[in-house]
């Protein structure tokens, strides 16, 4: 979590709202924390328990939609339940796939591919995870082209990877 807020505040300022990138940077993956597991998808129950604290409904829709989550829960029979919360599709809605698709689960950073391979290798090609990164691997890379692309532009160079 640290190094996916890491990267976001380092690419903050090619985005209009930095500082909501980097929160939702820091909490894309509260709903993995045990005392907030209600449905098993950690993207869905960290959005939900934002809600509960008043957070700002477009800092729960980036959580609940971070890196592509909309397609896992389809596999996962809550479509309906992230839908909720709406996708806005925005450069820093991309941006904060980018940091999640380029920081491993050590904090290490990765190349998007390398990351894929990672989390494919840890929950198996078979997996409903691996199932999920054969759909959304086009709209992963894609974001995360963009955002590289935005961040280039304003001036932001690449970090090493590996």
């Amino acid at each position: 979590m640290r190094s996916v807020a890491a990267e976001a505040n380092r690419i903050a300022p090619a985005f209009g709202d930095g500082e909501l990138l980097v929160t939702a940077a820091v909490l894309h993956d509260i709903g993995y924390a045990p005392d907030l597991v209600m449905t098993e998808f950690h993207p869905l129950d960290g959005a939900r328990f934002l809600q509960t604290q008043d957070a700002p409904a477009r800092l729960c829709a980036l959580v609940a939609r971070h890196s592509c989550a909309i397609k896992e829960a389809e596999l996962r029979g809550c479509h309906a339940d992230v839908a909720e919360f709406p996708d806005e599709e925005t450069p820093l809605r991309d941006a904060l796939w980018y940091c999640d698709m380029v920081t491993g689960p050590d904090g290490q950073r990765l190349t998007v591919d390398d990351r894929l391979a990672e989390i494919r290798n840890r929950y198996g090609s078979e997996s409903l995870v691996g199932q999920f990164l054969d759909i959304a691997r086009p709209e992963l890379i894609a974001a995360v082209d963009r955002t590289i692309e935005r961040y280039t532009a304003a001036g932001i160079p690449q970090p090493k990877y590996g």
